[in-house]
């Protein structure tokens, strides 16, 4: 799938002021990762349970 057809998201807490975002893009096995302010840049891409397992630890802190 090449990047444009991905849907690519950030978060709601994001604002347009500037500050550090990221964008992932989901599909079935993976996640796209990538700087919201250089998307021509590299991406990451993880498996769907590593992101899974990332965000549950962000969110405890």
């Amino acid at each position: 799938m090449s990047t444009k057809q991905l849907a690519w998201f950030k978060s709601s807490h994001s604002t347009n002021e500037g500050g550090e975002c990221i964008e992932v893009a989901i599909t079935e096995q993976v996640v796209h990762i990538r700087d919201s302010k250089g998307r021509a840049r590299a991406r990451l891409t993880v498996a769907r349970a590593e992101w899974a397992r990332f965000v549950r630890t962000a969110a405890h802190g």
